[in-house]
């Protein structure tokens, strides 16, 4: 796969933007987000190294790239008086009790939005290299649970961060919970919406031929 003058626009945008907001975390002295600034630039490095074998596509890539904005912003950019991830976008539940079971917010849209590329991005690559010997149902299913798999993997280092640092924004029980539920949805309606897209183009393009 050729490396193109997108890709090297991509990884400047999001290189500018990680390191950015790497710096105003180090002025902040934000050291959990600092964490998490250390495990983009690791993703990015992976990425850009296994893109000659997963070949995804730019749009993904793009797509991936939002979703490390998304994140990035959620903890430097303030909204009233706390950070853009707690921001309640709808509130269509709102626990009186526990602060942490609540729906619908800023953070569990990312979480949704970022699981559900990965499996898009997970769909494709195993499409690539199954070459047709697996049918749609089945690779589907794999790419939905595999991106649950990237979910948990997430949770992992969000816990890796309250082990080594005294002061966290991570949750408790029910926000690890909600996390992981989303990750969920987000993959099932990425991947519903995948094919949906798909059907309408191949109808179209069969409407076109007759």
């Amino acid at each position: 796969m050729a490396i193109t003058k997108g890709h090297w626009l991509l990884l400047l945008f999001t290189l500018t933007y990680t390191l950015g907001f790497g710096a105003y975390y180090v002025s902040i002295q934000n050291l959990e987000f600092l964490w998490y600034v250390a495990t983009l630039l690791g993703l990015i490095v992976f990425i850009g190294t296994t893109l000659k074998h997963s070949q995804l596509p730019s749009w993904v890539l793009w797509l991936l790239s939002l979703w490390g904005l998304l994140h990035m912003a959620g903890g430097g950019v303030v909204v009233g008086d706390s950070a853009l991830y707690r921001y309640l976008i709808w509130p269509f539940y709102v626990d009186g009790v526990d602060p942490d079971f609540v729906i619908f917010k800023f953070d569990q849209f990312v979480h949704a939005y970022g699981f559900g590329i990965s499996a898009i991005a997970l769909l494709l690559i195993f499409e690539r290299w199954t070459k047709g010997t697996v049918g749609p149902r089945a690779l589907a299913a794999t790419a939905v649970l595999s991106a649950m798999g990237l979910g948990v993997a997430n949770e992992i280092v969000e816990f890796a961060a309250v082990i080594v640092f005294s002061e966290t924004g991570v949750g408790g029980y029910y926000n690890v919970s909600l996390d992981l539920v989303f990750n969920t949805l987000g993959a099932l309606i990425a991947i519903g919406l995948l094919y949906i897209v798909r059907r309408l183009k191949n109808h179209d393009g069969r409407k076109s031929q007759s």
